[in-house]
């Protein structure tokens, strides 16, 4: 479903984000990213949807290479692309329902999308999308009343309204407490299960990393120095991609509150 072929990218500083990464990904796989900060993570992810503009190479989506489309064409393949953000990216003063009716917005003119003229069937959709994530009591609300665990809940929803194949998912609990932690990332999980949605997450850590991945890709300076099942993900390999012996904060997955 995602091919990279030989993607580098060069930071105009020099820094080498990526360098010469080849990967497959299929359809429903749900791939955990690990590396130490730096080791190219956020790059390599925001390539796939082209918020991030690579510097050789290609990327196949779904058949069609989002490295040379333009227009139409580049808005119709990232339609299918749903971006999760560690801050979360919602409108604040907004209601819930609007944020995540603005995962439709793919679907319709700038003028009906700046007007909030959605139409019934996009109602239904983030209706039954904030439903899925446990969240439909919040609809009417201000984004900002809630929680940051709701918020990124908020933000799943929106990619669901989207009717993305893909998720992609960049330190989506970074900023979370433990407990949210568990439930911001059994959702991920969930969908993943239930509609068979791609997803890819980029996570600082280890045991989280083992607990919800099929497989994990694992970065340093750029290059994929790891890529497997969980089960041949041992604390060696690990060490490897680090660098250094694992950390137990790493190891443990304790998040700031």
């Amino acid at each position: 479903m995602i091919e990279f072929r030989n993607v580098s990218k060069t930071y105009p500083n020099g820094t080498r984000g990526l360098d010469h990464v080849n990967l497959k990904i299929h359809k429903g796989e749900f791939i955990v990213i690990v590396g130490l900060s730096g080791a190219g993570k956020s790059t390599l992810l925001r390539s796939i949807n082209r918020l991030n503009e690579i510097s050789s190479g290609e990327i196949i989506i779904d058949g069609k290479s989002i490295t040379k489309a333009r227009g139409k064409g580049l808005r119709t393949i990232r339609r299918d692309i749903g971006m999760i953000f560690q801050n979360f990216n919602l409108v604040k003063r907004s209601s819930v329902m609007r944020n995540v009716l603005s995962g439709r917005v793919g679907y319709h003119s700038t003028m009906r999308t700046v007007l909030g003229l959605f139409p019934k069937e996009d109602v239904q959709l983030a209706l039954q999308a904030l439903k899925r994530v446990n969240i439909l009591e919040k609809a009417y609300a201000r984004a900002d009343e809630l929680s940051g665990g709701q918020q990124q809940r908020v933000a799943i929803a929106r990619t669901l309204a989207q009717e993305a194949k893909i998720i992609l998912a960049d330190e989506p609990v970074a900023s979370l407490d433990p407990l949210t932690t568990k439930q911001v990332m059994d959702d991920l999980k969930r969908i993943n299960q239930e509609l068979g949605i791609t997803t890819i997450v980029n996570l600082h850590f280890v045991d989280l990393a083992r607990e919800y991945a099929t497989r994990i890709i694992g970065l340093r300076a750029g290059k994929v120095v790891f890529d497997g099942p969980v089960a041949a993900a041992t604390d060696e390999k690990f060490e490897e991609i680090y660098g250094r012996e694992i950390e137990s904060d790493e190891l443990l997955g304790e998040t700031a509150g």
